[in-house]
């Protein structure tokens, strides 16, 4: 009896792995509904990056799965992540020479749920309008699932560009700075001659 429940107690094991189950891949296409209804890029203050040369960066949290992702989007684009979808009609932050520092984008967040049990799924808008990094309770993406928040507004103003280094420039040896050097040192003066009173 012992014989034949060890190769059991053997299969059993070998079935058991740790090999974590394949995901469901995540639908990414933004459906043709809402691909029309993209947000206008707004227009930018004048100084600095032009609008649509911006970024926003904004992070994603799944409050299901605890999963948060980074999104980077320019302003006019939207990205779908399995049921919701994201959209920026704008970024912007504070001049660094402007107080107090605020950096902001004007998002659209969009989810696919059913409004009861007995409804299909939608699509339905769920906020819209600017979240800002500093001051996150000023406005408040509100979903029991999805949370939405502003990490960065990629951009530049006049001044602040830095110079761009190849990976050339990184490979070649750099000279070592000059070091300072010191001024020399005044010639000592002479001292008079004392006469000899000797002879």
């Amino acid at each position: 009896m012992r014989a034949l429940a060890v190769p059991a107690a053997l299969l059993l094991l070998g079935a058991c792995t740790n090999e974590a189950p394949e995901q469901e891949k995540e639908a990414t296409e933004i459906p043709e509904e809402l691909a029309r209804a993209a947000p206008a890029v707004m227009a930018a203050s004048g100084i600095g990056t032009p609008m649509a040369e911006r970024v926003a960066v904004l992070g994603l949290l799944n409050k299901r799965n605890n999963i948060s992702r980074d999104i980077e989007l320019k302003p006019g684009e939207q990205r779908r992540i399995g049921d919701v979808v994201v959209r920026v009609a704008a970024c912007e932050r504070t001049a660094p020479w402007e107080e107090p520092p605020e950096t902001g984008a004007f998002v659209q967040v969009v989810v696919q749920e059913r409004r009861d049990a007995d409804s299909d799924l939608e699509w339905h808008r769920i906020f819209s309008g600017w979240l800002f990094r500093n001051s996150p309770s000023l406005n408040v993406v509100e979903h029991p699932i999805y949370d939405v928040w502003v990490k960065d507004c990629k951009m530049s103003f006049p001044g602040e560009e830095e110079p761009v280094q190849s990976d050339d420039d990184e490979a070649a040896p750099t000279a070592p700075a000059p070091t300072p050097t010191a001024a020399p040192a005044p010639a000592a003066t002479p001292e008079p001659a004392t006469p000899n009173n000797d002879a």
